[in-house]
């Protein structure tokens, strides 16, 4: 399927539509590799991974999918980078934008992740900033969608810290046509521009 956005910052750039064939084109592939089908749609493509914050879970999952569909993946630490060496963001996104098809970033500020986004050439995906982790809602949701046969008119609750999950999972549910339940401690609340954006979508 082919997305009106080039960038997965937040999930806020996708359509009900977008994201509901996402998920379903997950399932799809999920099933037909279970059955040995072979799909290389990303055959020759190279994913540049930066990771700021490391991780078991979202490094794996990449490297994996990216070789299950034919492509490969590159790791990047911070010490691996000249970012940490001084070299600019906008230096950066041009220079992976040349050698690679994609940039996957796990940092600590998502302004990191729109200034990559808004410099490079090609396409970003958030693995996961201080703000949105759209991806982990993406998986959460398919898994969701893979047990209970379907999305709209369900219902979901929240319960700790409004943090990047739950801003998140705010803009899924909407998307998705769920319903969700927020508990949340006084001065821990999801980004109220999140809430008030996908109440309007609804």
């Amino acid at each position: 399927m082919k997305l009106k956005t080039k960038n997965l910052l937040t999930l806020a750039e996708l359509t009900p539509k977008e994201f509901l064939g996402l998920i379903d084109n997950s399932i799809k592939l999920k099933k037909e590799l279970k059955k040995g089908e072979n799909k290389p749609i990303l055959k020759n493509k190279t994913l540049a991974m930066i990771f700021q914050k490391p991780s078991t879970r979202t490094r794996v999952s990449f490297e994996t999918g990216m070789f299950q569909l034919g492509g490969h993946a590159i790791n990047l630490s911070s010490n691996d980078m000249q970012l940490s060496r001084g070299e600019s963001v906008e230096d950066t996104a041009k220079t992976l934008s040349r050698y690679s098809d994609c940039i996957m970033a796990r940092v600590y500020s998502h302004d990191l992740i729109e200034k990559l986004s808004e410099h490079s050439n090609i396409p970003v995906i958030n693995g996961l900033s201080d703000s949105f982790h759209p991806c982990q809602i993406l998986a959460d949701f398919m898994t969701i969608k893979e047990k209970k046969k379907k999305l709209k008119g369900l219902k979901i609750a929240w319960i700790g810290d409004g943090n990047n999950v739950c801003n998140s999972m705010i803009y899924g549910a909407a998307l998705s046509g769920m319903e969700m339940s927020i508990a949340t401690p006084k001065e821990f609340e999801p980004d109220k521009n999140v809430v008030k954006e996908s109440q309007q979508s609804t």
